[in-house]
């Protein structure tokens, strides 16, 4: 019994420090595919699950991260489809339609510009929002191409599509992109270095100060 408890305590470390080398790609990959962090982490959750106890299945015919990237991408699918939160759920083995990204107008809302780690965190929630709003199909060959750095062809085996579809759905996925932060370029280009409110009324006050000295 003593033995078999340390064996199983062996098994469990040797898998924590499994999850903790995957996780931040596993994680992205079901929140690209689900458009939200807590399905992800639940979603990231039952594939772990479900690898554990199926590791005997794994025969190295391809890598272990894509073979739990494999699970993943299952489990976020499922999850996507019984949510139905989109009116169809495109398939990752048939083409989907072009869907433009929707326009969100950029509030400019200061009159001081922000540290250079809150614009960073600024620029990257806009670009966050921006890929949440691309097709899943897209968003989700975003995430693992651009974001993760994974290869076009591991990203083709994960994905059980051509290598030439995850091409041109990269190429798609950044035309997108950058039409979408061009328009929040241009929402907020008029606003910036704000001039109105408390530093408009403090230079008439000072120069009518001025004038009646």
């Amino acid at each position: 019994m003593a033995s078999s408890s340390t064996s199983t305590a062996r098994n469990h470390q040797a898998f924590e420090a499994l999850m903790r080398q995957h996780n931040g790609r596993l994680f992205r990959v079901a929140r690209a595919i689900l458009k939200d962090d807590a399905e992800a982490e639940d979603a990231l959750q039952d594939a772990y699950l479900d690898a554990y106890r199926h590791l005997d299945d794994f025969r190295g015919a391809s890598t272990l991260a894509t073979w739990l990237t494999r699970i993943v991408i299952n489990q976020s699918l499922m999850r996507l489809r019984k949510q139905k939160r989109d009116a169809v759920v495109v398939p990752f083995g048939e083409r989907p339609e072009d869907a433009a990204p929707m326009e969100a107008d950029v509030e400019d809302v200061k009159n001081e510009p922000p540290s250079g780690a809150a614009m960073r965190a600024e620029v990257r929630q806009v670009l966050e929002q921006r890929i949440d709003q691309l097709p899943v199909a897209f968003r989700t060959v975003f995430i693992m191409r651009d974001v993760e750095e994974m290869s076009v062809e591991e990203t083709a085996e994960c994905l059980s599509i051509p290598p030439a579809t995850v091409r041109t759905r990269l190429f798609r996925a950044r035309a997108l992109l950058r039409a979408a932060l061009a328009r929040d370029f241009d929402t907020a280009t008029p606003g910036v270095f704000g001039f109105a409110g408390a530093r408009c009324d403090r230079i008439v006050a000072a120069v009518l100060a001025r004038l009646g000295s």
